[in-house]
């Protein structure tokens, strides 16, 4: 049985997608049918996706939730941080780079106990519509910015021997496509790319 955990933001959870439910969604009725109709090897996807949360609340909570999901065959963890993480509100980044490193220094020292198959997902780009902008929420996220977060992010994980998975320079040409009409989250096509993208990872284990 392999169990795979998707930790992450209103984007890993899904938010605004009442088509699919959100790439994790789409993931986990996949993975389901092809055992149901094809007797594959038992695949669990694990949507641990919060909304508005940051790499801060990550640390908090990682430990708990894992333990709780853990599969005794085999165990592949997934994160997505840094959309909110990057967004500058009332002048200041929400988590800063230097402490974006700290806390997922700390989640990967524990979770390299669960498993060695991890990854770390990229931000994906925000709208052009709002790139810059100030938006009701008070956040403002810029792609320059998130580029810069991204770069830490693959360093990262290349010292650390993780996956770094670009979706940014995947996702970026139709950025306008695929979003939503806040410019942050996926639309149900965007949905569906990330999906395509991350169920070609998870396949090379069945």
């Amino acid at each position: 049985m392999i169990n795979c955990l998707f930790f992450g933001d209103s984007i890993t959870y899904g938010e605004y997608d009442g088509v699919l439910g959100g790439w994790t969604d789409i993931l986990k009725r996949y993975f389901h049918s092809r055992f149901i109709n094809e007797n594959i090897e038992e695949l669990n996807v694990f949507n641990l996706g919060i909304g508005g949360e940051t790499t801060d609340g990550l640390v908090k909570r990682f430990s708990t939730e894992a333990a709780a999901r853990t599969s005794p065959d085999q165990n592949l963890i997934f994160f997505a941080y840094g959309a909110n993480d990057v967004a500058l509100k009332e002048g200041c980044r929400m988590v800063d780079p230097e402490k974006l490193r700290v806390n997922l220094q700390e989640v990967i020292e524990q979770a390299k106990k669960i498993t060695s198959y991890l990854y770390i997902i990229s931000i994906l780009p925000v709208a052009s519509a709002i790139d810059g902008i100030t938006v009701p929420s008070g956040k403002q996220r810029s792609n320059q910015a998130i580029a810069e977060y991204n770069k830490l992010l693959q360093e990262f994980a290349t010292q650390n021997g993780i996956v770094f998975v670009d979706l940014y320079n995947l996702f970026f040409a139709e950025k306008d496509i695929f979003l939503s009409g806040d410019g942050v989250h996926p639309n149900d096509r965007g949905y569906q790319f990330i999906s395509e993208h991350i169920k070609s990872l998870i396949e090379k284990f069945l």
